[in-house]
């Protein structure tokens, strides 16, 4: 989810800078005082250990004293968000000052530095710097005094910063289930992933990543080593711009022995083809050795809100102008995906439908998930219905859980959310508080399976592959860790045998990796990944074959 503009929401403490003193009254009747903001001053030398576990201090004002030094303890006030230093005598600063990643204000005004830590250029917060009166060298001054100085000198010290952490521990892998050795069964596994596109990748919203991590031809190699590590047989991704498509991630992965397809956000209809190549979207790719591709289709949700609006304002004008889109692939399994040696003559080929989507970000805007996740089951109903007729003619009234299948996705909703309710159990309330009380009922009607007065449904029987106690973020910024991306399957069809762990957690704390990108982790996103049996159904003629070789058993 993007985090909200840091410059927003922000006042200097100092206007507010007055006391007030409790009355006998307030006393007596139990009112508690609380401070967040220390002022230390007349010639201090030296400070207190005690000072560091004030840790609820949000300001801290230690100027027009003697300090000659600061101690790194000061790292343990992480709530500061205004820190006043200046008129001292500090000759240096610990590097640890760069761990109050909320400073939004560093007063070192009238010292003596000569030199600043690099590792102040992690105060990606940070927006009124004082460095005037200190004999600093003429390059820092210059980057200070320049336009957006501020910015420009942090950005500088953190590209400069040397990355000292190492890679990340490799994921472990989590077995749930051992695979049915005494059928034939085809076993692949599957991978959901949010690259985060170029374009959403900026020091405005990610500063506490180095520029040079956060450009797309560093981090484009390691989302690829991230994606063939995994080596999935079926891989959904979103985020995707569609020049990178086509120039990078198909050529990529080709050599590897994958096809995939790609659809835009609906907002590339209206622009010109430069423009277009920008536009980002969802993709999935499959493994040619294992499964062919049948038919592709996108769902586009604004195009569904308009088709369903119904006279709705709310459809109109909240949803109808979101442009996010959904991506469905009906696959067909081939030999290649077949285990315990299923000879093709005598088990059939069977379909999988594999979608992928990504849903409206702002949580604002939580009726606009809910509804587009709604829209997409629906189209997925109907798009299964409609391959059932095509394969199998005759087929009256289809039933849709007779095809796998396989829903991938950045879902921007919490396990707690209508949507995950919505999948989850097949249902949510008419009055669900995600619909904020708006007017959708007679266009939900429309996108509604069943007649039921209470209950908005789909008919789809499925499953959760990660549980939320499996892997506790799924996106990881420093304003927002949670579970945001998903995978869900059929349970009729698909036997989940394991899956990846989540990144290890002491891995973050000792680096201090506050959010991601990082120059080891190239998305904000973590792969999901998973592997699935699903057992080999049988022709015709086999079954024939089967039941005529099977002895009758005396009554």
């Amino acid at each position: 989810m993007p985090k909200d503009n840091k410059y927003e929401k922000y006042a200097s403490p100092n206007p507010r800078r007055a006391h007030t003193f409790m009355s006998a009254e307030d006393l007596a009747a139990g009112k508690k005082s609380s401070w967040y903001e220390l002022e230390i001053t007349g010639a201090v030398r030296n400070l207190a250990p005690d000072l560091w576990n004030l840790q609820h201090l949000t300001s801290l004002y230690l100027n027009a004293n003697n300090l000659s030094r600061i101690p790194p303890d000061i790292n343990k006030l992480t709530q500061l968000t205004y820190l006043d230093l200046s008129s001292n005598k500090l000759r240096s600063l610990p590097s640890e000052l760069g761990d109050l990643a909320h400073l939004r204000e560093l007063l070192l005004n009238h010292n003596c530095l000569r030199v600043l830590p690099y590792e102040l250029g992690k105060l990606f917060n940070l927006q009124t710097l004082g460095l005037k009166g200190n004999p600093l060298s003429q390059e820092i001054m210059n980057l200070y005094n320049s336009p957006n100085g501020t910015q420009k000198l942090l950005s500088y010290m953190l590209d400069h910063l040397v990355v000292n952490s190492t890679q990340p521990p490799s994921r472990q892998w989590v077995w749930l289930a051992n695979s049915e050795r005494n059928r034939p069964t085809a076993i692949f596994t599957v991978m959901c992933y949010n690259v985060l596109c170029d374009k959403y990748c900026t020091r405005q919203l990610y500063g506490y990543c180095p520029s040079w991590a956060l450009n797309w031809e560093y981090r484009k190699k390691g989302i690829m080593e991230e994606i063939k590590h995994c080596a999935a047989d079926i891989i959904c991704l979103q985020e995707v711009e569609t020049d990178q498509f086509y120039n990078f991630f198909l050529p990529e992965l080709k050599r590897d022995g994958y096809d995939g397809i790609f659809s835009a956000k609906s907002r590339a209809r209206t622009m010109t083809e430069s423009e277009r190549k920008y536009v980002d979207g969802c993709a999935i790719f499959y493994r040619t050795s294992k499964f062919s591709l049948l038919k592709e289709h996108l769902v586009e949700f604004n195009q569904v809100a308009m088709a369903n609006a119904e006279g709705s304002d709310d459809m109109l004008n909240r949803v109808m102008t979101k442009d996010n889109i959904g991506l469905a692939a009906m696959l067909e399994t081939k030999e290649g995906v077949f285990e315990n040696g299923a000879p093709a003559e005598n088990f059939v080929r069977q379909q999988i439908m594999v979608a992928t989507a990504h849903i409206h970000w702002d949580p604002e805007f939580c009726d606009v998930k809910l509804i587009q996740t709604m829209m997409l089951m629906w189209e997925l109903k109907h798009i299964i219905e409609e391959s059932i007729r095509s394969f199998r003619p005759g087929s009256s009234t289809p039933d849709i859980n007779s095809i796998p299948l396989i829903l991938c996705g950045d879902l921007n909703s919490l396990p707690d959310s209508g949507v995950l309710e919505f999948l989850n159990s097949g249902k949510v309330s008419r009055n669900h508080i995600d619909f904020k009380e708006r007017g959708y009922d007679d266009c939900l009607q429309r996108i509604n399976v069943s007649t039921e007065k209470d209950f908005l449904l789909h008919d789809f029987r499925l499953g959760r592959a990660y549980d939320n106690d499996i892997m506790p973020f799924t996106n990881y910024t420093f304003d927002f860790k949670g579970i945001i991306d998903y995978i869900f399957y059929s349970r009729d069809h698909l036997n989940l045998l394991g899956l990846l762990g989540p990144l290890d957690a002491d891995w973050f704390q000792q680096n201090k990796v506050v959010g991601c990108p990082h120059p080891h982790v190239p998305s904000d996103h973590f792969p999901l990944l998973v592997e699935y049996e699903m057992p080999v159904p049988r022709s015709e003629s086999s079954r024939q074959a089967s039941t005529a070789n099977t002895p009758v058993k005396n009554r």
